[in-house]
């Protein structure tokens, strides 16, 4: 892809990188959450469409009609508010027609009230080897208000030079409470054992009850399997005594249907003052069917191998 800039290009990477980077062929169907209601469908869409029409596409002169004024924006390289996202996502010229289908679509894609949430899978080269190329994820989280689209959450590094973007979380967001269904409470509870008694109190052998033993594993840094999970992660997390708290409780949870999405906020290092830090976002989306997780996913790339021995 031809980049105006080097700066301009890095606001795009990171900041919503659906146009940015080329896709690889989703490894399963689209998913999409069961059990949303008649109004929850009717936000997928038109959440869809937004992406379809105005990022996608860069038709930033209908942002209006998907946006808010005051569009709450959190990606740390872009400021908020609908008119700085249309002067980003307005840079390179519009594509006419407008695609009537996204080319490729999220992997997985829900709404539970205000919020709709995707999962893209991506491709990029293989640290260990150019020649090959490996499959991660990217995911993308918005609150609709008054029939727009008002925040937006996803997961970005600060980029060199980039302006410092971003924007506290709104209180309706913070206050975020869903209404669950008997089975999607019980999804929930399910996935809590893996992200808080499993990961953070590393507890490992509760694995065989709540994960299934082909449990798909979209990190690429982590082995598939239910086995391969535990050898991992028992090398890196000791047991400890499990108490009813997180240790670090995720700033939202949303369960529809089968689909258990988590996102936290994570505190980083800024790439031009080391003495500050900046705010970005970490994302984890499980699925449960016949009460054993099946599939996860992360925000996660894949880690370069290790220097040789005796080299700096």
């Amino acid at each position: 892809m031809k980049r105006l800039t080097l700066v301009l290009a890095a606001l795009l990477v990171a900041a919503l990188p659906l146009a940015a980077q080329t896709p690889a062929a989703p490894s399963t169907p689209v998913q999409e959450s069961n059990g949303m209601t008649a109004q929850e469908k009717a936000n997928l869409k038109f959440v869809m469409d937004w992406w379809r029409i105005v990022i996608q596409a860069r038709h930033t002169e209908m942002a209006p009609m998907y946006q808010a004024e005051t569009y709450m924006q959190h990606n740390p390289n872009i400021l908020t508010g609908r008119d700085a996202f249309v002067k980003v996502f307005s840079a390179r010229p519009p594509i006419d027609p407008i695609p009537a289908t996204m080319p490729a679509p999220p992997v997985v894609q829900f709404a539970k009230g205000d919020y709709v949430g995707f999962i893209w899978e991506r491709q990029a080269k293989d640290p260990a080897d150019e020649t090959k190329m490996y499959k991660y994820n990217n995911f993308d989280l918005v609150r609709l208000e008054n029939g727009k689209v008002a925040e937006h959450w996803d997961y970005a590094l600060k980029g060199k030079g980039t302006p410092d973007g971003g924007t506290p979380d709104s209180a309706t967001a913070l206050a975020a409470s869903f209404k669950l269904s008997p089975a999607e409470q019980k999804n929930l509870e399910i996935a809590n054992v893996e992200f808080k008694d499993i990961l953070q109190y590393g507890h490992t052998e509760l694995a065989a009850k709540v994960m299934a033993p082909g449990y798909i594993q979209h990190n690429p840094n982590v082995p598939s399997g239910r086995d391969g999970f535990v050898e991992f992660f028992s090398k890196i997390r000791q047991p400890e005594p499990l108490k009813a708290e997180w240790k670090n409780k995720p700033l939202m949870i949303i369960t529809s249907g089968q689909f258990v999405f988590y996102m936290s906020k994570r505190e980083l290092p800024h790439p031009d003052d080391a003495t500050r830090k900046y705010t970005t976002y970490w994302f984890d989306a499980v699925r449960v069917d016949n009460g054993m997780i099946q599939e996860h996913w992360d925000a996660a790339v894949k880690n370069p191998p290790a220097p040789a021995r005796g080299t700096n």
